[in-house]
C-alpha cells in the first residue's frame, strides 16, 4: 500500500466508481474507509472534504473530491494507463463525463424521488425532463461503442457506473443501446476487482 495515494471511501457510496478507476490505472494506493455520520462530518476527514462526503483522494498532497473529477484526475496523473482522451476524443470525453455528472444524475435521482418538472418550468432545469435525458442517452450511445469513440476511457468508468447502477436499482430504463453499452463494460477485470474489494469491505468492520 502507498501513502502517496490515499483513497477515502465507503463501500456503500459512489466511492465504488473511484475504486474502479483506481484499479483501471493500476496505481498503488491505500484505502481509508470513512463511516457515515459523525466520522464523515468531523475532523480529520472534514479537513479532506468539508462537504463531509466520499469519495476523495489525496495524491502527493493534492486533494481531489467529486467522483467525476477523481476519474479525470487519475486519467491524467497516470497516463500510461491510456484512459485520458486524445485531442480528437476530448470533446466527446468531456461531454459525456459532465453529462453524467450533471443532467443524467440529477434527472435520474429526481425521477426516482417522484419529482417531475412542471412543463412550464422545464427551461429552468438543466436537464429539461427525465425522458429527454433518456432519449438523448439512448440515441447517442447507439452511434458509438464507448463514450469518447472507439476505445474505453475514464469517461466510460463514470458514465458506465451510472448506467450499471441504474439497471441494478431500476432507476434507468433498459433501452437497447444502454444495455449493449453496459455489456461492453461490466466484465472488465478492473471493475470486477473493484467490486470484489468493496463487497469484502461490506462484510468487515473496516
Amino acid at each position: 500500500m502507498s501513502d502517496d495515494l490515499i483513497f477515502y471511501t465507503n463501500p456503500q457510496s459512489r466511492g465504488r466508481i473511484a475504486r474502479w478507476m483506481l484499479e483501471e490505472v493500476g496505481a498503488e494506493y491505500r484505502t481509508e474507509v470513512v463511516g457515515y455520520g459523525a466520522e464523515m462530518k468531523s475532523p480529520p476527514y472534514s479537513d479532506i472534504n468539508p462537504m463531509g462526503k466520499v469519495p476523495a483522494i489525496s495524491h502527493s498532497g493534492v486533494v481531489v473530491t467529486e467522483t467525476a473529477a477523481i476519474c479525470a484526475y487519475l486519467a491524467d496523473a497516470f497516463p500510461d494507463a491510456g484512459l485520458a482522451p486524445t485531442q480528437q476524443e476530448r470533446g466527446a470525453y468531456y461531454r459525456w463525463l459532465f453529462f453524467a455528472a450533471g443532467p443524467l444524475e440529477a434527472a435520474v435521482i429526481n425521477h426516482h424521488l417522484g419529482f417531475e418538472v412542471p412543463a412550464e418550468r422545464e427551461g429552468m432545469i438543466g436537464y429539461g425532463t427525465y425522458g429527454t435525458v433518456m432519449d438523448v442517452l439512448e440515441s447517442e450511445l447507439a452511434k458509438t461503442d464507448y463514450a469518447a469513440g472507439s476505445r474505453f476511457t475514464a469517461a466510460d468508468v463514470y458514465l458506465g457506473s451510472h448506467i450499471g447502477w441504474g439497471f441494478q436499482f431500476e432507476t434507468i430504463e433498459k433501452r437497447t443501446s444502454l444495455v449493449e453499452y453496459w455489456a461492453r463494460l461490466e466484465g472488465r477485470p478492473a471493475r470486477k476487482r473493484a467490486e470484489e474489494m468493496d463487497n469484502a469491505l461490506l462484510g468487515s468492520d473496516a
